[in-house]
């Protein structure tokens, strides 16, 4: 038994259908767009309705309006910025976060961590090699200070050291001797030199 032919235009509605659905009738609304023919009437009442409607939204769009600049009025009486603003919700973001359950979660998941490797043999072991490191660090650096301070002492007792801050003793001396006498037997030349009066002798007598 042959089968049944079908409509094999793709453009037609009964693309598809077995040959003996092909005459069945199918209601297809005016327009072919999905919309009922309306009545005169209910068209105008339709009208109507969507002027109300319109109406409506641009009433509310006026009284949202003057709430929003009524609310921006309050928050610049009360000092609200808009960076304060931010940092509240960026505050109140945070605190949500904290008191999420993934949050506190993920915070006993890091202490646990953290106990974990605190109690392990190998951290204690790090602990105490790090500890004793620097005992001894420190020890050294005492044990050189120690060792500088008794040695420029042993040099300063020794007798070279002596001998020689004696010998800059004198020398020093000499110098500032030799200053004192060169400043006691300085004369002023005004004092020493003889006037022009002085040096005419006495018996001479003008042409």
């Amino acid at each position: 038994m042959d089968a049944p032919s079908q409509d094999i235009n793709l453009n037609s509605p009964n693309k598809g259908l077995p040959e003996h659905m092909i005459d069945v009738p199918v209601d297809t609304p005016a327009g072919g767009d999905g919309v009922g023919v309306l009545s005169e009437v209910e068209t105008e009442e339709l009208k109507s309705e969507l002027i109300k409607v319109e109406d409506e939204i641009a009433t509310l769009r006026q009284v949202l309006a003057a709430k929003e600049k009524h609310a921006a009025e309050i928050k610049r009486k009360l000092g609200l910025t808009t960076f304060n603003e931010l940092k509240q919700n960026l505050s109140k973001g945070w605190q949500d976060v904290q008191a999420s359950n993934a949050y506190k979660g993920a915070s006993v998941k890091v202490e646990d961590l953290n106990k974990t490797i605190t109690q392990s043999e190998v951290y204690k072991k790090t602990q105490a090699t790090l500890s004793t490191a620097g005992s001894k660090t420190s020890s050294a650096i005492s044990s050189v200070g120690s060792v500088l301070s008794r040695t420029l002492g042993e040099i300063k007792e020794s007798p070279t050291f002596k001998s020689f801050e004696e010998s800059v003793g004198n020398l020093k001396a000499k110098v500032v001797g030799n200053e004192n006498n060169a400043k006691d037997g300085y004369q002023s030349p005004t004092a020493t030199s003889p006037t022009a009066e002085e040096k005419l002798p006495q018996d001479s007598a003008p042409f």
